[in-house]
């Protein structure tokens, strides 16, 4: 077994564990998040389960609340609009740079994923889309290697995520946008505008329907 796989914190481990219950939209928008119930779902201990939580709002994934509650936070089109902003300016350009410098092999691992993400859409799985999806990116934008946008790229992710889970339970996943293998053909020819391009509308078209369902929900 590996060593320090073994030793990581267990603060860590509850971290990454909570972090992936709201990348995957286990954790909704406006959930009420306690440390009895996490320890439970994690078989975590109090102390690393209220470490993490600490730190996830602290990165905006949580929102602490004036009588103590925690929950996941619900957006309000305004920071929709800010999010669409972002993500835009950002995951282009680190995807562009991601496959600048892919090979054969990390195109490959991007083609399974993507397999994976179809078959998910398939299935009607929207979880399981939600896992791949974030999985595809995630693993282009690392390929970039970089320091400092990964992280608040990553961040941007965890505000999104809840919000674009209700927008896929509402349109079902057949009506989900999927621009990865438009991404991965332009890899493949060596098109690195078209990859960023790509990605944009990947972006764009699954935020602007959060956008429009937040704009349904308002009143008058």
């Amino acid at each position: 077994m590996d060593s320090l796989a073994a030793k990581e914190p267990a603060h860590l481990s509850v971290y990454r564990g909570i972090r992936d219950l709201i990348l995957s939209g286990d954790l909704a928008p406006g959930h009420p998040v306690t440390i009895q119930g996490l320890v439970a779902r994690l078989d975590a201990g109090v102390t690393p389960v209220r470490e993490a939580i600490r730190r996830l709002t602290s990165e905006g994934a949580l929102q602490f609340h004036d009588n103590r509650r925690v929950t996941v936070p619900v957006l309000r089109v305004a920071q929709v609009e800010e999010l669409i902003f972002a993500r835009n300016a950002l995951e282009p350009e680190l995807a562009r740079q991601g496959a600048a410098r892919a090979r054969a092999a990390d195109i490959a691992k991007l083609e399974a994923i993507d397999a994976a993400h179809t078959a998910a859409i398939a299935a009607g799985n929207t979880r399981h889309y939600m896992v791949q999806n974030h999985r595809f990116h995630m693993t282009l934008y690392a390929l970039a290697g970089t320091e400092v946008i990964l992280p608040v790229v990553e961040a941007l992710w965890l505000r999104s995520a809840p919000a674009l889970r209700v927008m896929c339970g509402r349109f079902g996943t057949s009506n989900l946008p999927d621009m990865h293998q438009a991404a991965l053909a332009a890899m493949r020819a060596g098109d690195l505008a078209g990859v960023a391009e790509a990605i944009r509308l990947d972006i764009l078209q699954g935020m602007e329907n959060v956008r429009e369902l937040l704009l349904e929900a308002q009143p008058g």
